[in-house]
């Protein structure tokens, strides 16, 4: 059985992985000494959970059609079908040193790649009509987010 994806499925699935971020940045920054590396990953743990939250707004300014379900699910077992792909897919049984800020950097770096390319598959299985164009803000973000990373591993080299 196959179905349709619609844009409010999308940012179900983008709140978690969201909520999976913060929760590994967390970790992460329990697990470093240097306070500068804990400060730049509470930082970026808050950012996550701010982006959980813009993407709530997002899914509020829906249009009905955006929302429309593609399946009969009087349980609404699909959320947590959405919920369990998103875990299954980014963030989550990463082996990481959480010792290392090079590790973190670059398992986090990794996981948001693995986002963009989950997202941007997606879009491929979402109807225009269903908010196909939507996914866009998210992928926007996510490449955000690498740059970030990025420019925070560089840094350790110097």
């Amino acid at each position: 059985m196959s179905f349709d994806f619609n844009a409010d499925d999308i940012f179900e699935m983008a709140e978690q992985i969201e909520r999976n971020g913060a929760q590994f940045y967390r970790e992460a920054a329990m697990g470093v000494s240097d306070p500068r590396s804990r400060t730049f990953l509470t930082q970026l743990a808050a950012m996550e959970d701010e982006h959980e939250k813009v993407y709530a707004e997002l899914r509020k300014e829906l249009k009905e059609q955006e929302r429309t379900p593609t399946v009969f699910d009087p349980n609404d077992e699909a959320v947590l079908y959405l919920r369990a792909l998103a875990d299954a897919r980014v963030f989550i049984e990463q082996t990481v040193d959480f010792r290392s800020m090079e590790s973190i950097l670059k398992t986090a770096i990794q996981t948001e790649k693995d986002s963009i390319a989950f997202y941007l598959g997606l879009k491929e299985i979402v109807p225009l009509a269903l908010g196909k164009k939507r996914i866009d803000e998210i992928i926007k973000e996510e490449m955000g987010h690498i740059q970030l990373l990025s420019r925070e591993l560089v840094a350790l080299a110097v």
